[in-house]
């Protein structure tokens, strides 16, 4: 594989953090044609899961080359640190499901190696800093042209700790349980549901479906934009990543529906028994034009 040049880097430092600019000059010091992607720096703390999110919602949209993901509330444990082939490039990060779903959106692991070679190291004053210490340096020296397999021994694809995603599930009577998988910075809710669900259940843009979200039992209607919400209306909109999401138009649905990622929610169509029956909105001013 020629040697990358682009180098796309996920990590929970922050993005004021010194511990960023650090991991970028030694991938520059090792390979200084390396140009960098950030992808973003403000995982919340020790959310893996949040950052597999993240990171495999940009994977299809990053350019070819080093993906370089750092979310380790392990570190210093006996957790490893991988480098992970793919059929266009290298993702590097901890052995923690954190690269998981990426490594499975672009086709599996074609080789693993562990990174256990002290040669491609910086020497360590602790073990809590290999993001800066094993990580970074492992690529830039593989942006610099090095074989992975130098970088320590293969292992296992099948060994790897797997990043487990909730799925949804649905009874008899056409009631949809799935949690919140995310909540970006508008506040709008994404969901581990998708709209093929509602259309098995006969809902369609317009329709009303009831909504609970923890304590909270809620009317919303299916709508296809942000604007086609009435004010304060709870909508339920196919997001840009095409699952669903709890929205209110211009407010923050999940601050006022309590939602967290995590937070089960279940979603029953109209029709289902023991629905509520379809009332208007509180406040209906009619759409915006």
């Amino acid at each position: 594989m020629d040697s990358p040049t682009f180098v796309s880097f996920l990590s929970d430092y922050g993005t004021r953090d010194e511990f960023v600019g650090v991991c970028k000059a030694i991938m520059l010091e090792l390979a200084p044609a390396v140009r960098f992607v950030d992808v973003t720096h403000d995982v919340d703390p020790f959310d893996v899961r949040g950052g597999a999110l993240t990171l495999v919602r940009s994977i299809q949209y990053l350019p070819a080359g080093i993906v370089l993901a750092v979310v380790d509330p392990g570190v210093g444990t006996d957790r490893r640190a991988i480098a992970v082939e793919v059929e266009n490039g290298l993702l590097v990060g901890p052995d923690n499901g954190l690269l998981a779903p990426s490594v499975a959106m672009l086709g599996g692991a074609l080789r693993v190696f562990e990174l256990a070679n002290l040669e491609y190291q910086l020497p360590a004053p602790g073990g809590s800093f290999a993001g800066r210490d094993v990580m970074a340096p492992a690529v830039g020296h593989l942006a610099a042209g090095l074989a992975i397999e130098e970088l320590g021994p293969e292992i296992d694809p099948n060994t790897l700790v797997p990043g487990l995603l909730p799925l949804p599930s649905e009874d008899a009577n056409g009631r949809i349980d799935g949690e919140v998988l995310w909540i970006d910075r508008f506040g709008n809710a994404q969901l581990n549901v998708d709209p093929d669900m509602l259309v098995a259940r006969g809902v369609g843009l317009g329709d009303g479906i009831e909504v609970h979200v923890g304590d909270e039992i809620r009317r919303a209607r299916w709508v296809s934009t942000y604007a086609d919400a009435r004010p304060s209306e709870l909508v339920v909109i196919t997001d840009s990543y095409g699952l669903l999401a709890l929205a209110i138009d211009r407010q923050n649905a999940a601050a006022q529906l309590g939602a967290r990622p995590g937070t089960r929610v279940a979603i029953i169509p109209p029709d289902t028994p023991g629905a509520m029956a379809p009332t208007e909105s509180p406040i209906d001013l009619g759409r915006r034009t």
